[in-house]
């Protein structure tokens, strides 16, 4: 039976961290929060963030946009607090509504301002190997292989999905820990391939959204399985992997929910640290 690595004690033990060099800098930092609509799950997001930063001593700084706003409204936004110069950090809450391209919008964050670590010169640095912000979800599989305390050098590594904020700065980021990396996605699932390249897994990273994507029984006995994916299925919230029957075979799992999840805001909130420092 896996051992379950739970993001939870990872997540306070950062967030501590980040309130002592919070207590060192001049001034309160400050990080700014834009929100285009009121779709449910980016609110209840909005709402961690906010307990988190308030826990910090960081203060949080929501700013609202309707559902219908246009691309120029949020550009305008964004460009007036890049030339706040007590704003330190600024996220996108996503979704964004249909008509606002997010690849566009994020291009728009000054770079040491860009707190979710997606503004390109930001991916830049991830491929040359010299970052200064990650992106959050990817920084928390990161920290959570490390508490694992395997060595990932030269380890069958495979991540399944290649989205923009997760697979590809992910698959990265384990390339400059020499881990040998498989990016999986929806080709090698119409290919046939998906299962093959899973069992081959010492490192199983599954970033979908699509609930028991992964059928436990493909999981390589001894594997290390984090779940990036959140879905709910009835009353239940369950990940990208087949738990019960991955459990059997894995050595360390991550549970969902409380896995990745705890970790993607104490990141960010550290995000803003660097930040801060890069302005400095």
């Amino acid at each position: 039976m896996a051992k379950l690595l739970e993001g939870k004690p990872v997540a306070e033990r950062i967030k501590e961290e980040v309130k002592k060099e919070v207590s060192l800098l001049k001034a309160r930092p400050v990080l700014a929060s834009v929100l285009a609509g009121d779709n449910p799950g980016a609110l209840a997001y909005v709402k961690s963030q906010q307990r988190a930063a308030e826990g910090l001593g960081i203060e949080y700084r929501l700013q609202q946009l309707s559902a219908g706003a246009s691309e120029k409204e949020l550009v305008e936004l964004i460009r007036g607090l890049n030339a706040d110069i007590k704003v330190n950090g600024i996220i996108i809450q996503m979704p964004l509504p249909a008509q606002i391209d997010y690849k566009k919008i994020s291009a728009y964050i000054l770079p040491e301002k860009d707190c979710e670590g997606m503004h390109p010169q930001n991916i830049g640095k991830i491929v040359l190997g010299k970052p200064a912000v990650l992106p959050c979800t990817a920084a928390a599989v990161m920290e959570l292989l490390k508490e694992t305390g395997a060595d990932l050098y030269g380890k069958e590594t495979v991540v399944v999905g290649h989205s923009e904020i997760v697979g590809k700065p992910l698959a990265l980021l384990l390339l400059e820990k020499f881990a040998t990396v498989t990016v999986c996605h929806i080709g090698t699932a119409q290919a046939g391939k998906l299962e093959g390249h899973v069992r081959r897994a010492e490192i199983l990273i599954v970033a979908v959204g699509k609930a028991g994507l992964i059928k436990g029984e493909w999981v390589k006995q001894g594997a290390i399985v984090i779940d990036v994916g959140i879905n709910r299925v009835g009353e239940k919230i369950v990940g990208d992997v087949e738990f019960a029957e991955a459990e059997k075979h894995a050595a360390i799992i991550t549970p969902v929910p409380g896995g990745v999840g705890p970790l993607t805001v104490a990141m960010l909130m550290r995000n803003l640290v660097s930040c801060v420092k890069l302005q400095q």
